[in-house]
Protein backbone atom coordinates (compact mmCIF):
# COMPACT_ATOMS: atom_id res chain seq x y z
CA UNK A 1 0.00 0.00 0.00
CA UNK A 2 1.27 3.48 -0.69
CA UNK A 3 2.05 5.25 1.93
CA UNK A 4 2.31 9.24 2.74
CA UNK A 5 3.75 10.74 5.20
CA UNK A 6 2.60 13.80 7.45
CA UNK A 7 2.86 15.71 11.26
CA UNK A 8 -0.72 16.25 11.37
CA UNK A 9 -3.79 14.48 10.21
CA UNK A 10 -7.25 15.93 10.59
CA UNK A 11 -9.87 13.35 10.16
CA UNK A 12 -13.19 15.11 9.58
CA UNK A 13 -13.16 18.90 8.10
CA UNK A 14 -15.90 20.27 10.32
CA UNK A 15 -15.53 22.78 12.86
CA UNK A 16 -13.30 21.40 15.02
CA UNK A 17 -11.27 20.11 12.37
CA UNK A 18 -11.24 23.54 10.49
CA UNK A 19 -10.12 25.63 13.26
CA UNK A 20 -7.24 23.00 13.79
CA UNK A 21 -5.96 23.12 10.62
CA UNK A 22 -6.29 27.11 10.78
CA UNK A 23 -4.58 27.60 13.75
CA UNK A 24 -1.72 25.00 12.60
CA UNK A 25 -0.97 26.33 9.46
CA UNK A 26 -0.74 30.23 11.24
CA UNK A 27 1.34 28.69 13.99
CA UNK A 28 3.75 25.99 12.77
CA UNK A 29 3.73 26.55 8.54
CA UNK A 30 6.63 24.30 8.44
CA UNK A 31 4.51 21.59 9.91
CA UNK A 32 2.73 19.15 7.09
CA UNK A 33 -0.87 18.81 7.33
CA UNK A 34 -3.56 16.68 6.02
CA UNK A 35 -7.83 16.87 6.43
CA UNK A 36 -9.49 13.59 5.45
CA UNK A 37 -13.00 14.02 5.08
CA UNK A 38 -15.60 11.81 4.08
CA UNK A 39 -17.68 14.60 2.41
CA UNK A 40 -17.68 16.57 0.02
CA UNK A 41 -16.18 19.92 -1.11
CA UNK A 42 -18.00 23.14 0.66
CA UNK A 43 -18.84 24.40 -3.52
CA UNK A 44 -20.47 20.71 -4.01
CA UNK A 45 -22.86 20.53 -1.09
CA UNK A 46 -26.06 20.31 -2.35
CA UNK A 47 -29.51 18.38 -1.37
CA UNK A 48 -30.84 16.97 -4.11
CA UNK A 49 -34.43 17.81 -2.59
CA UNK A 50 -35.61 20.33 -4.32
CA UNK A 51 -39.42 20.41 -3.45
CA UNK A 52 -40.65 19.48 -6.96
CA UNK A 53 -38.71 16.67 -8.51
CA UNK A 54 -37.60 15.29 -5.55
CA UNK A 55 -39.83 15.85 -2.61
CA UNK A 56 -37.78 14.01 0.38
CA UNK A 57 -34.72 12.02 1.51
CA UNK A 58 -33.13 9.56 -1.10
CA UNK A 59 -30.61 7.91 1.29
CA UNK A 60 -27.65 9.82 -0.74
CA UNK A 61 -24.35 7.84 -0.08
CA UNK A 62 -23.04 10.71 1.76
CA UNK A 63 -25.36 13.10 2.64
CA UNK A 64 -24.84 16.90 1.87
CA UNK A 65 -26.38 18.32 4.86
CA UNK A 66 -24.52 15.96 7.32
CA UNK A 67 -21.21 16.09 6.17
CA UNK A 68 -18.30 18.00 3.89
CA UNK A 69 -15.95 20.58 4.70
CA UNK A 70 -17.95 22.77 7.59
CA UNK A 71 -19.61 19.92 8.44
CA UNK A 72 -22.95 19.64 9.81
CA UNK A 73 -23.05 23.40 10.77
CA UNK A 74 -22.70 24.40 7.39
CA UNK A 75 -25.92 25.22 6.76
CA UNK A 76 -26.87 25.61 9.75
CA UNK A 77 -28.54 29.18 10.39
CA UNK A 78 -24.48 30.04 11.93
CA UNK A 79 -25.14 30.52 15.23
CA UNK A 80 -21.96 30.97 17.61
CA UNK A 81 -23.14 30.66 21.22
CA UNK A 82 -20.17 32.50 23.47
CA UNK A 83 -20.97 30.75 26.84
CA UNK A 84 -20.36 27.45 29.11
CA UNK A 85 -23.80 27.45 30.18
CA UNK A 86 -24.81 24.89 27.27
CA UNK A 87 -23.43 23.66 24.50
CA UNK A 88 -20.77 21.16 26.34
CA UNK A 89 -18.71 20.94 28.87
CA UNK A 90 -15.34 21.59 27.30
CA UNK A 91 -14.59 24.21 30.23
CA UNK A 92 -13.98 20.64 32.15
CA UNK A 93 -11.73 20.19 30.88
CA UNK A 94 -9.39 23.34 29.56
CA UNK A 95 -11.26 25.75 32.23
CA UNK A 96 -13.90 28.29 31.63
CA UNK A 97 -11.57 31.33 31.29
CA UNK A 98 -9.86 29.21 28.42
CA UNK A 99 -13.08 27.96 27.06
CA UNK A 100 -14.83 31.87 26.76
CA UNK A 101 -11.79 33.18 25.76
CA UNK A 102 -10.94 30.58 22.59
CA UNK A 103 -14.75 31.35 21.60
CA UNK A 104 -14.65 34.85 21.25
CA UNK A 105 -11.36 34.04 19.01
CA UNK A 106 -13.11 31.64 16.20
CA UNK A 107 -15.65 35.15 16.61
CA UNK A 108 -12.86 37.58 15.53
CA UNK A 109 -11.88 34.70 12.43
CA UNK A 110 -15.46 34.61 11.72
CA UNK A 111 -15.95 38.21 11.44
CA UNK A 112 -12.24 38.79 9.73
CA UNK A 113 -13.19 36.45 6.97
CA UNK A 114 -16.84 37.50 5.92
CA UNK A 115 -18.90 37.82 9.01
CA UNK A 116 -18.18 41.43 9.30
CA UNK A 117 -21.80 43.03 10.59
CA UNK A 118 -23.47 40.56 11.99
CA UNK A 119 -24.96 41.80 15.25
CA UNK A 120 -23.81 39.64 19.03
CA UNK A 121 -26.83 39.41 20.38
CA UNK A 122 -26.44 38.72 24.36
CA UNK A 123 -29.11 37.86 27.43
CA UNK A 124 -26.80 40.15 29.59
CA UNK A 125 -29.85 42.44 31.36
CA UNK A 126 -32.63 41.21 29.43
CA UNK A 127 -35.63 41.90 31.12
CA UNK A 128 -37.26 38.80 29.92
CA UNK A 129 -35.00 36.93 32.33
CA UNK A 130 -36.93 37.97 35.47
CA UNK A 131 -40.42 37.49 33.20
CA UNK A 132 -39.23 33.68 32.92
CA UNK A 133 -38.59 33.36 36.53
CA UNK A 134 -41.84 34.34 36.97
CA UNK A 135 -43.26 31.97 34.85
CA UNK A 136 -41.00 29.41 36.05
CA UNK A 137 -38.86 29.29 33.15
CA UNK A 138 -35.37 29.82 33.22
CA UNK A 139 -33.50 31.53 30.45
CA UNK A 140 -29.76 31.02 30.14
CA UNK A 141 -26.80 33.42 29.55
CA UNK A 142 -25.14 33.85 26.13
CA UNK A 143 -23.83 36.17 24.02
CA UNK A 144 -25.14 34.75 20.29
CA UNK A 145 -23.46 35.91 17.14
CA UNK A 146 -25.68 35.21 14.55
CA UNK A 147 -24.30 34.72 11.13
CA UNK A 148 -27.16 33.04 9.00
CA UNK A 149 -27.09 30.32 6.94
CA UNK A 150 -25.84 32.67 3.77
CA UNK A 151 -22.97 34.33 5.75
CA UNK A 152 -21.56 31.64 7.61
CA UNK A 153 -21.36 29.86 4.00
CA UNK A 154 -19.53 32.86 2.68
CA UNK A 155 -17.21 32.02 5.82
CA UNK A 156 -16.53 28.74 4.96
CA UNK A 157 -15.43 29.55 1.63
CA UNK A 158 -13.28 32.09 2.51
CA UNK A 159 -11.58 29.59 5.35
CA UNK A 160 -11.48 27.38 3.20
CA UNK A 161 -9.46 29.48 0.81
CA UNK A 162 -6.94 30.78 3.30
CA UNK A 163 -6.31 26.49 3.71
CA UNK A 164 -6.25 25.08 0.89
CA UNK A 165 -3.03 25.85 -0.46
CA UNK A 166 -1.47 25.31 3.36
CA UNK A 167 -2.77 21.68 3.90
CA UNK A 168 -3.35 18.42 2.03
CA UNK A 169 -7.18 18.20 1.76
CA UNK A 170 -8.92 14.60 0.99
CA UNK A 171 -12.24 14.78 0.59
CA UNK A 172 -14.98 12.13 -0.82
CA UNK A 173 -12.28 10.17 1.27
CA UNK A 174 -13.82 8.04 4.50
CA UNK A 175 -11.36 7.49 6.91
CA UNK A 176 -11.41 3.10 7.61
CA UNK A 177 -8.63 1.98 10.07
CA UNK A 178 -6.51 4.05 12.54
CA UNK A 179 -3.92 2.43 14.13
CA UNK A 180 -1.35 3.36 16.69
CA UNK A 181 2.07 2.02 15.35
CA UNK A 182 4.84 0.42 17.33
CA UNK A 183 6.94 3.66 17.48
CA UNK A 184 3.96 5.85 18.98
CA UNK A 185 2.91 7.24 15.17
CA UNK A 186 -0.01 6.51 13.66
CA UNK A 187 -1.35 5.13 11.08
CA UNK A 188 -4.15 6.87 9.09
CA UNK A 189 -5.98 4.12 6.14
CA UNK A 190 -8.43 5.38 3.73
CA UNK A 191 -9.72 3.40 0.53
CA UNK A 192 -6.48 1.17 0.35
CA UNK A 193 -3.94 3.39 0.60
CA UNK A 194 -2.08 4.15 3.97
CA UNK A 195 -1.03 7.45 5.83
CA UNK A 196 0.54 8.25 8.75
CA UNK A 197 1.75 11.24 10.94
CA UNK A 198 2.89 12.06 14.40
CA UNK A 199 0.12 13.73 15.90
CA UNK A 200 -3.40 12.54 14.81
CA UNK A 201 -7.02 15.04 15.61
CA UNK A 202 -9.86 12.90 15.32
CA UNK A 203 -13.22 15.87 14.78
CA UNK A 204 -15.63 13.74 13.19
CA UNK A 205 -18.94 15.05 14.10
CA UNK A 206 -22.01 13.41 15.51
CA UNK A 207 -22.37 11.70 12.16
CA UNK A 208 -19.03 10.21 13.01
CA UNK A 209 -20.79 8.69 15.84
CA UNK A 210 -20.56 4.79 14.87
CA UNK A 211 -16.89 5.02 13.63
CA UNK A 212 -15.59 6.79 16.58
CA UNK A 213 -16.99 3.86 18.95
CA UNK A 214 -15.42 1.48 16.86
CA UNK A 215 -12.00 2.97 17.45
CA UNK A 216 -12.60 3.26 20.50
CA UNK A 217 -12.76 -0.51 21.12
CA UNK A 218 -10.37 -1.13 18.63
CA UNK A 219 -7.92 0.93 20.91
CA UNK A 220 -9.01 0.10 24.00
CA UNK A 221 -9.97 3.87 25.13
CA UNK A 222 -12.64 4.15 27.20
CA UNK A 223 -15.88 5.79 26.21
CA UNK A 224 -19.03 6.55 28.81
CA UNK A 225 -22.52 6.94 27.51
CA UNK A 226 -24.15 10.30 27.26
CA UNK A 227 -27.74 11.26 26.56
CA UNK A 228 -30.05 11.72 23.88
CA UNK A 229 -32.52 14.97 23.25
CA UNK A 230 -36.19 13.90 21.77
CA UNK A 231 -39.09 16.49 21.27
CA UNK A 232 -40.55 18.70 18.37
CA UNK A 233 -39.59 21.84 15.61
CA UNK A 234 -42.03 24.17 16.77
CA UNK A 235 -43.07 26.40 13.71
CA UNK A 236 -45.19 29.78 14.83
CA UNK A 237 -45.78 33.14 13.20
CA UNK A 238 -43.03 34.75 13.81
CA UNK A 239 -44.59 38.11 15.34
CA UNK A 240 -45.31 35.45 18.20
CA UNK A 241 -41.46 35.33 19.75
CA UNK A 242 -40.72 38.63 18.12
CA UNK A 243 -40.05 40.10 21.26
CA UNK A 244 -37.58 38.00 22.20
CA UNK A 245 -35.60 37.47 18.97
CA UNK A 246 -35.92 40.94 17.87
CA UNK A 247 -33.41 41.84 21.74
CA UNK A 248 -32.08 38.02 21.77
CA UNK A 249 -32.14 36.22 18.68
CA UNK A 250 -31.53 33.20 19.89
CA UNK A 251 -33.36 32.31 23.81
CA UNK A 252 -31.98 28.94 25.54
CA UNK A 253 -35.25 28.86 27.89
CA UNK A 254 -35.68 25.69 30.37
CA UNK A 255 -38.60 24.42 31.88
CA UNK A 256 -38.69 21.76 34.74
CA UNK A 257 -42.18 19.85 34.20
CA UNK A 258 -44.70 20.08 37.05
CA UNK A 259 -45.58 15.99 36.43
CA UNK A 260 -42.16 14.43 36.14
CA UNK A 261 -39.48 16.89 36.81
CA UNK A 262 -37.73 16.39 33.65
CA UNK A 263 -36.13 19.54 32.03
CA UNK A 264 -37.62 20.84 28.60
CA UNK A 265 -35.85 22.88 26.89
CA UNK A 266 -35.87 25.30 23.61
CA UNK A 267 -33.12 24.81 20.99
CA UNK A 268 -31.71 26.14 17.99
CA UNK A 269 -34.31 29.14 17.77
CA UNK A 270 -34.93 30.52 13.62
CA UNK A 271 -36.44 33.52 13.41
CA UNK A 272 -38.13 34.03 10.14
CA UNK A 273 -36.48 30.78 9.36
CA UNK A 274 -36.92 27.40 7.65
CA UNK A 275 -37.79 24.04 8.65
CA UNK A 276 -36.03 21.12 7.30
CA UNK A 277 -35.40 17.55 6.54
CA UNK A 278 -31.68 16.00 8.49
CA UNK A 279 -30.13 12.76 7.19
CA UNK A 280 -28.22 10.86 10.63
CA UNK A 281 -27.32 7.49 9.66
CA UNK A 282 -30.25 6.87 7.22
CA UNK A 283 -32.82 8.37 9.37
CA UNK A 284 -34.28 11.28 8.66
CA UNK A 285 -34.99 14.18 11.22
CA UNK A 286 -36.08 17.65 11.51
CA UNK A 287 -33.92 20.53 11.68
CA UNK A 288 -34.10 24.28 11.47
CA UNK A 289 -32.04 27.29 9.47
CA UNK A 290 -32.33 30.91 8.76
CA UNK A 291 -30.56 33.51 6.68
CA UNK A 292 -29.34 37.01 7.63
CA UNK A 293 -30.70 38.34 4.14
CA UNK A 294 -34.12 40.04 4.73
CA UNK A 295 -35.13 38.72 1.01
CA UNK A 296 -34.66 35.19 1.96
CA UNK A 297 -36.27 34.94 5.10
CA UNK A 298 -39.74 33.32 5.72
CA UNK A 299 -42.66 34.89 7.70
CA UNK A 300 -42.31 32.14 10.50
CA UNK A 301 -39.93 31.70 13.45
CA UNK A 302 -39.23 27.56 14.55
CA UNK A 303 -37.22 26.18 16.89
CA UNK A 304 -36.85 22.79 19.22
CA UNK A 305 -38.18 21.97 22.22
CA UNK A 306 -36.41 18.65 23.52
CA UNK A 307 -36.15 16.64 26.43
CA UNK A 308 -33.15 14.76 27.77
CA UNK A 309 -32.93 11.17 28.82
CA UNK A 310 -29.90 10.03 30.52
CA UNK A 311 -29.92 6.13 31.37
CA UNK A 312 -28.71 4.54 33.74
CA UNK A 313 -27.07 0.63 34.43
CA UNK A 314 -27.85 -1.85 32.64
CA UNK A 315 -28.56 0.22 29.16
CA UNK A 316 -25.91 2.21 27.66
CA UNK A 317 -27.53 3.03 23.96
CA UNK A 318 -29.06 6.28 24.09
CA UNK A 319 -28.26 6.61 20.54
CA UNK A 320 -30.32 3.53 19.87
CA UNK A 321 -33.43 4.48 21.85
CA UNK A 322 -33.54 7.98 20.03
CA UNK A 323 -33.14 5.80 16.68
CA UNK A 324 -35.68 3.87 17.33
CA UNK A 325 -38.01 6.62 18.03
CA UNK A 326 -37.41 8.31 14.82
CA UNK A 327 -37.37 5.27 12.56
CA UNK A 328 -41.41 4.89 14.20
CA UNK A 329 -41.68 8.24 12.63
CA UNK A 330 -40.00 7.36 9.15
CA UNK A 331 -42.16 4.52 9.21
CA UNK A 332 -45.58 6.27 9.55
CA UNK A 333 -44.88 8.71 8.35
CA UNK A 334 -42.15 8.08 5.36
CA UNK A 335 -40.01 10.96 6.79
CA UNK A 336 -41.11 13.75 8.76
CA UNK A 337 -44.38 14.23 10.75
CA UNK A 338 -46.46 17.51 11.02
CA UNK A 339 -49.01 18.23 13.42
CA UNK A 340 -51.16 21.28 14.52
CA UNK A 341 -51.42 21.64 17.85
CA UNK A 342 -54.99 21.72 18.39
CA UNK A 343 -55.28 18.59 16.69
CA UNK A 344 -52.93 16.79 19.23
CA UNK A 345 -54.73 18.39 22.23
CA UNK A 346 -57.83 16.74 20.40
CA UNK A 347 -56.82 13.22 20.08
CA UNK A 348 -56.50 13.31 16.47
CA UNK A 349 -54.43 12.91 13.62
CA UNK A 350 -53.67 16.13 11.38
CA UNK A 351 -54.82 15.99 7.86
CA UNK A 352 -53.61 17.81 4.55
CA UNK A 353 -56.56 19.56 4.75
CA UNK A 354 -56.07 20.81 8.17
CA UNK A 355 -52.54 21.74 7.76
CA UNK A 356 -54.08 23.67 4.49
CA UNK A 357 -56.36 25.81 6.34
CA UNK A 358 -53.96 26.39 9.17
CA UNK A 359 -53.37 30.36 9.24
CA UNK A 360 -49.51 28.80 9.90
CA UNK A 361 -48.03 27.85 6.34
CA UNK A 362 -45.25 24.97 6.92
CA UNK A 363 -42.08 25.49 5.58
CA UNK A 364 -41.18 22.27 4.98
CA UNK A 365 -43.27 19.33 3.19
CA UNK A 366 -44.23 16.78 5.89
CA UNK A 367 -46.60 14.03 5.73
CA UNK A 368 -49.29 15.03 8.34
CA UNK A 369 -50.06 12.92 11.26
CA UNK A 370 -50.26 11.84 15.01
CA UNK A 371 -46.93 12.64 16.89
CA UNK A 372 -48.89 10.84 19.96
CA UNK A 373 -48.26 7.57 17.91
CA UNK A 374 -44.48 8.13 17.83
CA UNK A 375 -43.42 9.81 20.88
CA UNK A 376 -43.07 8.55 24.55
CA UNK A 377 -46.02 9.45 26.23
CA UNK A 378 -43.75 11.16 29.17
CA UNK A 379 -41.55 12.64 26.09
CA UNK A 380 -44.84 14.39 24.61
CA UNK A 381 -46.63 15.18 28.21
CA UNK A 382 -43.69 17.47 28.66
CA UNK A 383 -43.37 19.43 25.36
CA UNK A 384 -47.04 20.24 25.99
CA UNK A 385 -46.32 21.70 29.37
CA UNK A 386 -43.48 23.22 28.10
CA UNK A 387 -45.96 24.95 25.18
CA UNK A 388 -48.29 26.12 27.39
CA UNK A 389 -45.62 27.60 30.00
CA UNK A 390 -43.87 29.71 27.10
CA UNK A 391 -47.21 30.47 25.92
CA UNK A 392 -47.11 32.98 29.08
CA UNK A 393 -44.12 34.60 28.12
CA UNK A 394 -44.76 34.38 24.37
CA UNK A 395 -48.74 34.50 23.91
CA UNK A 396 -50.04 32.23 20.65
CA UNK A 397 -47.40 29.62 21.28
CA UNK A 398 -50.24 27.25 22.68
CA UNK A 399 -52.54 28.39 19.85
CA UNK A 400 -54.39 25.61 17.70
CA UNK A 401 -52.85 26.08 14.45
CA UNK A 402 -48.83 26.33 15.79
CA UNK A 403 -47.24 23.87 13.77
CA UNK A 404 -45.24 20.21 15.28
CA UNK A 405 -43.06 18.28 13.36
CA UNK A 406 -41.23 15.51 14.78
CA UNK A 407 -39.30 13.82 15.26
CA UNK A 408 -35.99 15.72 16.06
CA UNK A 409 -33.26 13.71 17.84
CA UNK A 410 -29.95 15.60 18.89
CA UNK A 411 -27.54 12.83 19.06
CA UNK A 412 -24.61 12.91 21.40
CA UNK A 413 -21.51 10.72 20.85
CA UNK A 414 -20.15 8.54 23.35
CA UNK A 415 -18.30 10.85 25.39
CA UNK A 416 -14.40 9.78 25.02
CA UNK A 417 -12.10 9.37 27.66
CA UNK A 418 -9.66 12.48 27.38
CA UNK A 419 -7.06 14.26 29.52
CA UNK A 420 -7.22 18.04 30.04
CA UNK A 421 -4.98 18.52 26.67
CA UNK A 422 -8.42 16.84 24.96
CA UNK A 423 -5.67 13.67 24.23
CA UNK A 424 -6.77 10.05 25.01
CA UNK A 425 -4.44 7.10 26.32
CA UNK A 426 -1.89 6.96 23.27
CA UNK A 427 0.38 10.53 23.61
CA UNK A 428 -0.37 12.47 20.32
CA UNK A 429 -3.87 11.05 19.68
CA UNK A 430 -6.95 14.01 20.28
CA UNK A 431 -10.01 13.36 20.24
CA UNK A 432 -12.22 16.77 19.61
CA UNK A 433 -15.46 18.50 18.61
CA UNK A 434 -18.91 16.97 19.04
CA UNK A 435 -17.07 13.40 17.80
CA UNK A 436 -15.78 13.69 21.11
CA UNK A 437 -19.68 13.78 23.28
CA UNK A 438 -17.57 16.91 25.22
CA UNK A 439 -18.59 19.77 23.11
CA UNK A 440 -22.37 19.97 21.09
CA UNK A 441 -22.17 23.11 19.46
CA UNK A 442 -19.96 25.30 16.61
CA UNK A 443 -18.78 27.67 19.30
CA UNK A 444 -17.43 25.10 21.77
CA UNK A 445 -16.29 22.45 18.69
CA UNK A 446 -14.06 25.17 17.11
CA UNK A 447 -12.52 26.27 20.22
CA UNK A 448 -11.38 23.14 21.05
CA UNK A 449 -10.09 22.84 17.57
CA UNK A 450 -8.13 26.35 18.21
CA UNK A 451 -6.87 24.67 21.64
CA UNK A 452 -5.60 20.98 20.37
CA UNK A 453 -3.74 23.26 17.42
CA UNK A 454 -1.84 25.47 20.12
CA UNK A 455 -0.96 22.24 22.36
CA UNK A 456 0.61 20.76 19.14
CA UNK A 457 2.39 23.77 18.04
CA UNK A 458 3.72 24.24 21.34
CA UNK A 459 5.79 21.08 21.43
Amino acid sequence: MLMNNYDVIIIGAGPGGIFSAYELVNLRPDLKVAVFEAGKPLEERKCPIDGDKVKSCINCPSCAIMRGFGGAGAFSDGKYNITNDFGGTLYEHIGKEKALELMKYVDGINLANGGEGTKLYSTAGSSFKKICLENKLHLLDASVRHLGTDKNYQVLGNIFNVLKDKADFYFNSPVGDLKVLEDGTFEVECEGKSFTCKKCIVSVGRSGSKWIEKVCNELDIETYSNRVDIGVRVELPAVVFSDLTSELYESKIVYRTEKFEDKVRTFCMNPNGYVVNENTNGIVTVNGHSFDAPELQSENTNFALLVAKHFSEPFKDSNGYGESIARLSNMLGGGVIVQRFGDLMRGRRSNMSRIEESSVRPTLKATPGDLSLVLPKRILDGIIEMIYALDKIAPGTANDDTLLYGVEVKFYNMEVAINDRLETRYPGLFVIGDGSGVTHSLSHASASGVFVAREIAEE
